[in-house]
């Protein structure tokens, strides 16, 4: 079983106050929790929904829930009631970040715009995770992973390596995470911006845009040149219709050959030596187009021996190739365990629970899991919050 220790990190002493729920926000003020920010959990009084998903033991506290909360307080407010929107008020005073995903006119309408909070507090770092730049037609529209996997192209992607062209989703809320992280990574900089002005700001990151960004990376290709009025866009070598674990003897198994001497490598193994010597599968210039062929021989080839002899032989050729984990072999990985990337605890109301370590590493103030997953207005005392929610303890 596994220790809760006391909070380190690189942001210890910054309080965080958050209105979010579901993934996306949550994920963002887990991060800052695990480097040692004071996270306040501000729930409506039946509590964030992702709560009620399942698997669970308990109904309020489903194993995703459990999963995006830890080093969290929660407290429980009716913010349409005033008496309970000046307990929030009291917190914001002394807050380094407020985080929310409700629609900025909702923010506004319960007087929580950042105009309004900045008067209370001119070093607040107010950050907006939600669907939509405001300056756009698309402002205060619905926004779920879903929606946002089909509209920022990243649907379009999954569908076109397929026999027959399907639009199709990640098996993960990916817009949420992405977000999520884009949010911890725009917070901090602002804190540290903080330092020199000495004043806050409102950071707004909207899911649309930061997923249109983030798909365009590789894929904008042609399209990068203004001159091609008729653009193809999406990244060759990874529409690849062969792109994919290819099948063995006896299972699955990822491999990449990548480079010219890779290739090379791969063909004389393989007995296929005729095509090492080829320009257009040897020549990286070429080789993009001709990628689709390329993979569909590497398939093939691939059939003719077990996955542990590809493992040997690949390994001792240099050639880049993993085995394929389930998200059950996972919890036995052999690099997993030993840097023990899994963690046990005891939770005071669901049992010995498995949390995933602090993937960031810090030489000199490294994170902790100090605070397990909050049972719904834990850190209350009847509707009036704990004064100790200030505090770090």
């Amino acid at each position: 079983m596994d220790t809760l220790y006391q909070p380190s990190g690189p942001l210890v002493g910054v309080k965080v106050i958050d209105l979010s729920s579901v993934v996306m926000g949550p994920y963002t003020s887990q991060i800052l929790g695990d480097m040692g920010a004071d996270v306040i959990k501000v729930e409506s009084l039946e509590g964030d929904v992702f709560r009620y998903t399942a698997p669970s033991k308990h109904s309020t506290m489903s194993a995703s829930f459990i999963q995006l909360n830890r080093n969290k307080r929660s407290i429980a407010l009716n913010l349409k009631n005033p008496n309970e929107k000046v307990q929030l008020l009291e917190l914001v005073e002394s807050a380094d970040i407020l985080l929310y995903n409700i629609r900025p006119k909702s923010m506004a309408k319960l007087g929580l715009d950042y105009a309004s909070l900045q008067s209370i507090n001119p070093r607040l770092i107010y950050c907006g995770v939600y669907g939509f730049s405001e300056d756009g037609p698309y402002s205060g529209k619905p926004a779920y992973d879903d929606l946002i996997q089909a509209m920022s192209g990243l649907a379009d992607l999954q569908g076109r390596n397929k026999a027959e062209y399907k639009p199709e989703y990640l098996n993960t809320v990916i817009a949420d995470k992405v977000t999520g992280i884009t949010a911890a990574y725009a917070v901090a900089m602002a804190l540290f911006e903080r330092e020199r002005s000495g004043i806050g700001q409102a950071v707004d990151v909207p899911m649309f845009e930061t997923m249109v960004s983030f798909n365009l990376m590789e894929h904008m290709s042609e399209a990068t040149f203004i001159e091609n009025t008729k653009p193809n866009m999406g990244y060759g070598r990874v529409l690849s219709k062969s792109r994919k674990p290819h099948q063995t003897k006896d299972g699955f198994l990822g491999i990449l050959p990548y480079t010219s001497a890779q290739w090379e490598r791969f063909f004389i193994l393989s007995g296929l030596k005729h095509y090492a010597k080829e320009e257009r599968f040897i020549n990286p210039a070429l080789r993009g187009k001709n990628i689709d062929e390329m993979y569909g021989i590497l398939s093939e080839i691939m059939k003719t021996k077990t996955t542990d002899e590809w493992i040997t032989l690949l390994k001792d050729a240099d050639i880049p190739m993993a085995k394929v984990n389930t998200l059950e072999s996972l919890l036995d990985d052999e690099h997993l365990k030993q840097i023990g990337f899994f963690k046990t605890f005891q939770h005071p109301t669901e049992g010995v629970i498995r949390l995933t370590d602090i993937p960031t590493k810090f030489s000199r103030t490294p994170g902790t899991i100090y605070r397990l997953p909050p049972n719904l207005n834990q850190d209350a005392v009847s509707t009036k919050v704990n004064k100790k929610c200030g505090k770090a303890s």
